[in-house]
């Protein structure tokens, strides 16, 4: 059970409206009026619990699970214990993620304006937002309605946001235009100069960073993420990317829609992505380069060239997949021979 000190939790509900809200299907119909209470983990949850195993290696925990439904493949029914509900469906992680929602939705904003923030009379405030202790809002910023911005953030002059947005404590913002239902986390900084100078003997000389950046609706961006701002062309995030922790995105990248990065993956000047790409956690991507849609990125790549569309890469440098690992099988068999002399 999720702390109340923290988590608001709705319900209960039926097992036949889970099944509505999750897309799965009732293995038993006549389980379709049971109540459930909560949502929970396989080892943790109890009778009135739905968990849920998409992972073959948690069979066993599975099979000893005492919730009282679960959402699994077809193929798990047979592992299931005595007495426990079953939702089938072919992404059962995905289905938990939206019964999981629905016990524990977002909350809705509550209208206030703190007495401490400092808002420009120029800037344009949309109905129903929650502005809080010492937000700083400068000239011209336009805010569409029903957003939430967390203390102590600064939003710089004529940035936009659209509807529905959750801003962070602390966050940064300048020289941005940002979709609907967003999410900043705190820390977040987004449209700060981007990292350009050219070379000369006797120090570099900054260009003047005159872009903007661009984020598309649907896009969440994790706490202290930072995300520069174009040198002439603009900073792009797609629409529905997904972006964790400490990430760095240089001035000129694109990422196209429903992107993945995690946790400090570092993106160079002007590399673009294109939908639907992964990035494992401390991936660095050098500049100029050109990742193709669906292509995934392993951890810790360090990436030098274009990757095809749908192509997965690891290693440093990064290479594809399959001959990464046989560099690896290759490299532990030497060691191994060498240990043996």
């Amino acid at each position: 059970m999720a702390d109340p000190r923290f988590f608001e939790r709705a319900g209960p509900y039926s097992l036949a409206r889970l099944a509505r809200l999750t897309g799965a299907r009732l293995r038993n119909p006549a389980d379709g009026e049971r109540l459930i209470a909560d949502v929970a983990p396989l080892e943790t949850a109890g009778a009135d619990d739905l968990t849920f195993l998409d992972n073959r290696k948690y069979l066993e925990a599975f099979a000893g699970s005492r919730a009282g439904a679960a959402i699994v493949e077809e193929r798990a029914v047979e592992r299931a214990p005595p007495g426990m509900a079953l939702l089938l469906a072919a992404e059962p992680y995905k289905a938990f993620a939206r019964a999981a929602q629905a016990f524990y939705p977002e909350k809705p904003v509550a209208p206030r304006r703190a007495a401490s923030a400092a808002i420009d009379p120029s800037a344009q405030i949309g109905p129903d937002c929650d502005i809080g202790p010492f937000v700083v809002i400068a000239a011209s910023v336009r805010i569409g309605p029903r957003c939430r911005i967390g203390a102590n953030t600064v939003i710089d002059a004529g940035v936009e946001l659209g509807a529905d947005c959750r801003i962070g404590a602390n966050v940064t913002l300048s020289h941005c235009v940002i979709g609907e239902r967003v999410v900043l986390y705190p820390g977040v900084r987004v449209g700060q100069s981007g990292f350009g100078f050219a070379p000369d003997p006797e120090g570099p000389v900054k260009i003047p960073q005159l872009g903007r950046v661009v984020i598309g609706d649907d896009v969440d961006i994790g706490a202290n993420t930072t995300i520069d701002r174009g040198s002439g062309h603009d900073t792009v995030i797609g629409a529905g990317t997904m972006i964790d922790n400490l990430v760095q995105i240089g001035h000129n990248v694109v990422i196209g829609r429903g992107c993945v990065l995690a946790g400090q993956v570092g993106i160079a000047g002007s590399t673009k992505l294109g939908d639907f790409v992964m990035a494992g956690g401390q991936a660095g991507l050098a500049g100029h380069l050109t990742i193709g849609s669906g292509a995934r990125i392993s951890a810790k790549a360090g990436l030098m060239r274009d990757v095809a569309p749908g192509e997965t890469v690891g290693g440093n440098p990064a290479v594809p997949f399959t001959l990464f690992m046989r560099q690896t099988a290759i490299l532990q068999r030497l060691a191994r021979k060498k240990d043996r002399r």
